[in-house]
């Protein structure tokens, strides 16, 4: 049983019991916090409230998380393309269209799954059924990522996400012309408060900056490479949605009417960069943006001609 303890700040004060716990908790559903609510694993100063329960200031809430469903994880003899690997850290540029882990109904064809099958020594701290994952991008984002091998590992680069140090840089293309050549934007995301597999721009949400800078303009597209400073479910998708521009390709948030036969959002996480765990050093990494990537973006250089 996994528990964690909160303390309300002044800012989250009058929020629903349950709205403030799915800005906490991205990765879960509003109907799955209100079950555990309901279940009365959800304690606010040492007592069981409902979920429209209104927050004050200083109320300590704290919550209490069955384990995971067990699942019967294999290893597969995936193809990964494999950065960098030493004993305590894999870096690998993940495909468009691969999942990171599995998860209830997707037992198979996960990253997951292709590194059990390359290195049996992985970071046992988020379970079975994500050995080693210490963050995730989509599965419609290519581009690199961090495996721990070890718990020393996975509790370093953990706790180096935890407080932004991680240099994180992504490559997308969104629709229109943006007119400013850099730009932040600092905004609260959380659950959309009708669509729950969506994200939005939300009051009750929690803190996404995102850096950006103008690479290269089309006639009605724009290229940009994007700093995260936070690191919230679909932030850059989101973020530039929020600003009338959303990325070319995106199923969720993005035009109904696509011109490009695209598999998902044009989305590349280019560079990663964090304090190796053993080292002490700073290390970055690299990855190549794919060729379905620049393919659209020759058609968009070519129109300029």
């Amino acid at each position: 049983m996994v528990r964690d303890i909160f303390t309300i700040e002044k800012e989250s004060e009058n929020k629903r019991l349950d709205v403030y716990l799915c800005g906490v908790y991205e990765d879960k559903s509003r109907s799955y916090i209100q079950s555990i609510i309901k279940k009365g694993n959800v304690l606010v100063n040492e007592k069981i409230r409902k979920s429209n329960y209104k927050l004050k200031e200083k109320d300590k809430v704290v919550a209490f998380f069955p384990p995971p469903e067990s699942l019967n994880i294999k290893s597969e003899d995936i193809p990964i393309d494999i950065v960098y690997e030493d004993k305590d850290v894999i870096i690998v540029n993940k495909p468009q269209g691969m999942v990171v882990h599995p998860a209830p109904g997707l037992y198979s064809g996960t990253l997951v799954n292709a590194l059990l099958n390359h290195c049996k020594d992985l970071s046992g701290i988020n379970g079975i059924q994500r050995p080693g994952i210490v963050h995730r991008i989509d599965k419609d984002t290519s581009g690199i990522l961090v495996v721990a091998k070890n718990d020393k590992a996975h509790n370093s680069l953990a706790k180096q996400f935890k407080d932004h140090s991680i240099t994180r840089t992504y490559i997308a293309l969104v629709e229109g012309i943006i007119k400013d050549d850099k730009g932040t934007i600092d905004t609260q995301i959380g659950r959309h408060p009708v669509n729950r597999i969506k994200m939005a721009v939300v009051r009750e949400g929690r803190r996404a900056v995102t850096h950006f800078e103008v690479l290269e303009r089309f006639k009605k597209n724009t290229l940009i490479k994007c700093n995260l400073e936070t690191g919230r479910t679909h932030q850059i998708r989101v973020h530039m949605a929020h600003k009338f521009h959303p990325l070319v390709g995106d199923p969720v948030y993005g035009y109904k009417k696509q011109r490009f036969n695209l598999n998902g959002q044009m989305l590349h996480a280019k560079e990663l960069g964090f304090i190796h765990p053993t080292t002490g050093d700073y290390v970055e990494f690299n990855s190549n943006i794919p060729p379905y990537f620049t393919n659209i973006i020759n058609i968009l250089r070519n129109e300029l001609k």
